[in-house]
């Protein structure tokens, strides 16, 4: 079985929010190629993929009487949009923006989006 592998390119755009939430290349990678949700985005011709938070611990020190209760995960998603877009001869994978989501959305439903990004992409500042 033949894999196409395709080249990234991350938009200025998705890097300043990668530094405003807090987020790693290698973390949104992991997001891009394992996925829980896909969904189309809202511009056409994009898509947009995300996981779910992480589990964290409440306290750092972790008790022998504290190591049988369960962990609380934090709520939260972590959204990825990208667009493929055809070269000369190599397939690109364009990440144009990531952003965190506090909430848990429903599968189907409109993408959750903070309106800064929305406004940035319906203008037309992100290419």
């Amino acid at each position: 079985m033949a894999t196409s592998y395709r080249q990234l390119n991350w938009t200025e755009h998705s890097k300043i929010k990668m530094r405003q939430y807090g987020l790693s290349k290698q973390k949104l990678l992991g997001i891009l190629y394992k996925p829980e949700r896909k969904e189309k985005g809202i511009v056409p011709g994009t898509m947009a993929v995300m996981k779910t938070n992480k589990v964290f611990f409440k306290t750092k020190q972790i008790t022998v009487a504290g190591a049988w209760q369960k962990p609380k995960k934090a709520p939260g998603e972590i959204w990825l949009m990208y667009k493929d877009v055809k070269a000369a001869m190599v397939p690109i994978r364009k990440i144009i923006s990531a952003w965190r989501y506090p909430g848990i959305s429903k599968p189907g439903e409109a993408i959750p989006i903070p309106e800064d990004i929305k406004n940035d992409i319906i203008n037309g500042i992100i290419e």
